[in-house]
């Protein structure tokens, strides 16, 4: 099982990215795949997450700016994220578990991507 994250880059405040993480493997539709992300010298801290029933789940400080969406039909999820803060720099990984309430730390996320680094500037 694998996982594969792109898409991130460098952008100025207020301007947008979108994150993209394939996976392998016929486990994916019943997957529960999170985002990830750890900047330099902080612990890697949730963003959001959607299960195979696409129930969704957001940290408070992506709330009402960044979107989660999943494509089963081609094993992928998405990260698009708008209003992008200096704050949002960090390597977002994308991860998965088989549990379906989406836990909020990483522990129970099984499989793990690469990472890709965004950096949004002020």
């Amino acid at each position: 099982v694998q996982l594969q994250a792109s898409g991130g880059g460098s952008v100025q405040a207020g301007g947008s990215l979108g994150l993209s993480c394939v996976a392998s493997g016929r486990f994916f539709i019943n997957s529960a795949v999170g985002w990830f992300r750890q900047a330099p010298g902080k612990e890697r801290e949730f963003v959001a997450a959607v299960n195979w029933i696409y129930n969704i789940k957001y940290s408070d400080s992506v709330k009402g700016r960044f979107t989660i969406s999943r494509d089963n039909a081609k094993d992928t999820v998405y990260l698009q994220m708008n209003s992008l803060k200096p704050e949002d720099t960090a390597v977002y990984y994308c991860a998965a578990s088989y549990e379906g309430s989406m836990p909020t730390v990483a522990g129970p996320y099984k499989y793990w991507g690469q990472g890709t680094q965004v950096t949004v500037s002020s």
